[in-house]
């Protein structure tokens, strides 16, 4: 397998369609995916729910500007309810937009790589047979609509490296703005669009045109949001979650610390006290919460966060769903997590980044585990946003997804393995001059890609598993094209002979 230039005689579309092979694959992935779904609501005939969901309904029905979350997800379900209730047509179009992206990218790995056989239908399988999309896509959640924009977004990065054309630079960075509405994970996407520029074949000119495009649509929407948030919350900040994430990271070290109290901003002296008194309260062996048990501080109630919000904040006349009190406390929590972070570095290291970072070789399946999270029922404001009769929701099983999905994080954990290790044949066993430049160019791309997704994943939250999914394709896809140009060059036969000698 090698990038010659034989398929880019014709044009993409062509491609597609006048090669009986890939006729064949397109109407398989269709006609599959179209009885897998079908199949699938005869399973699971209401939506998954879990709190996020209610949260972007709410905002979705007050048609608000911001959200705790992201407020790209709540603007689409407004659209789409105005145009139909039912649950099940909002879960199909997130099922086969997420099927839409990925044959765009299934079809440009084929039209620039040209796999093996072999590997053409492993990643055909993988992309169009897999019970991870509909779990996924049956959530009221920005997950699948969120994975599909970036699949398209990478998509069009490989089309940026490989052939370059003006009109990319629009579509780049209309993906990249429609992603960072859906999910804040996107804000390190500039970072890798820019490599992609820098490695294409096109001058100067375009280059920066299509990072400065980039980086300005993430700014502009940062300073929109930032405003809309001044006006509900009456505080300029641009992630409402953004004060809680870095409260509840740096809790994870607190009962481990010797704090000075003399040094802790005023501003933060009433949350230090509510968190000295909660871990004085509770038992020896509940002060190592590790972040593999998710944000802990953000979710309990008896944590110090939402004590403080409950004795401090004017919650009780906050008439959007917690968006105001919420709001109005992320500051605090932002400046006592920085403080703690800043005051005590390695602590922060031991006690969160460590076990965050091994939390992502590994990550919990966490909502997907579990149907509803086993409960019978939904939250009124979701049975009347989907016109449900009742609150009562049914399945064929609340268990059956945690066991069908059971083995994905350990998949990640060899995909991560995998890829690590065909690198290391590339860059240290002298593999690298055995391929082509032009296949290096969207591996080095892929590789820079998946470096900078693990450390924004380690640094921002505790990581689940639904967070890398996205990169799980990847991964997933580039291990096995390594692996065929690697056979096809003759490289393993290569060390296999030099293995043999020795």
């Amino acid at each position: 397998m090698e990038i010659s230039f034989k398929n880019q005689k014709q044009s993409f579309f062509k491609f597609i369609v006048n090669e009986r092979s890939n006729r064949r694959y397109l109407v398989i992935a269709l006609l599959g995916c179209l009885l897998q779904f079908i199949f699938f609501k005869l399973l699971y005939p209401y939506a998954d729910f879990f709190s996020d969901s209610y949260s972007y309904i709410f905002a979705a029905s007050k048609k608000l500007d911001v959200n705790i979350w992201p407020i790209g997800y709540s603007k689409l379900l407004w659209i789409f309810h105005s145009l139909m209730e039912s649950d099940t047509a909002l879960v199909a179009f997130q099922y086969f937009f997420l099927m839409f992206a990925l044959l765009a990218f299934y079809f440009t790995l084929l039209y620039f790589y040209q796999p093996s056989i072999i590997v053409t239908r492993m990643v055909f399988i993988f992309l169009f047979f897999n019970p991870l999309f509909l779990y996924l896509s049956n959530y009221i959640s920005s997950d699948p609509l969120f994975i599909g924009i970036s699949v398209l977004w990478m998509t069009q990065l490989l089309w940026i490296v490989y052939q370059p054309k003006g009109y990319q630079i629009w579509i780049h960075a209309f993906l990249l703005l429609v992603a960072f509405t859906f999910r804040y994970n996107a804000l390190y996407y500039p970072i890798v669009g820019a490599v992609a520029y820098g490695i294409s074949n096109r001058r100067l000119s375009f280059k920066l045109a299509g990072i400065t495009s980039g980086v300005a649509v993430i700014v502009f929407f940062m300073l929109y949001t930032s405003q809309k948030n001044k006006e509900l919350t009456g505080i300029y900040q641009f992630s409402i979650f953004g004060g809680w994430q870095l409260a509840n990271n740096a809790l994870y070290m607190y009962p481990h610390l010797q704090i000075d109290r003399a040094k802790i901003p005023n501003n933060c002296r009433k949350l230090d006290n509510l968190t000295r008194e909660y871990f004085d309260s509770i038992p020896t062996g509940m002060k190592g919460i590790s972040p593999i048990m998710g944000a802990i501080f953000i979710q309990y109630e008896a944590a110090p966060l939402k004590q403080y919000v409950n004795k401090y904040s004017a919650w009780r006349s906050d008439t959007l769903g917690g968006i105001q009190s919420w709001g109005e406390v992320a500051p605090v929590f932002g400046m006592f997590g920085k403080y703690l972070i800043r005051e005590h570095p390695i602590a922060y290291a031991k006690h969160f980044l460590v076990p965050n970072a091994m939390n992502y070789f590994v990550p919990p399946l966490e909502k997907l585990e579990m149907y509803n999270l086993g409960a019978d029922r939904v939250y009124p404001i979701a049975a009347n946003w989907f016109g449900y009769k009742t609150t009562s929701v049914k399945s064929i099983s609340k268990d059956l997804q945690g066991i069908l999905l059971y083995l994905f994080p350990v998949f990640f954990t060899v995909l991560n393995l995998y890829f690590a290790g065909c690198s290391v044949f590339l860059l240290l066993l002298g593999g690298r001059r055995r391929l082509s430049g032009s296949f290096l160019h969207g591996l080095t791309l892929i590789g820079l890609f998946l470096l900078v997704n693990f450390a924004f994943s380690v640094l921002a939250s505790p990581i689940v598993f639904r967070y890398q999914v996205f990169p799980m394709i990847v991964f997933f896809t580039f291990s096995l094209l390594t692996t065929d140009l690697l056979i096809n060059s003759g490289y393993f036969k290569l060390t296999t002979k030099i293995g043999s000698r020795i």
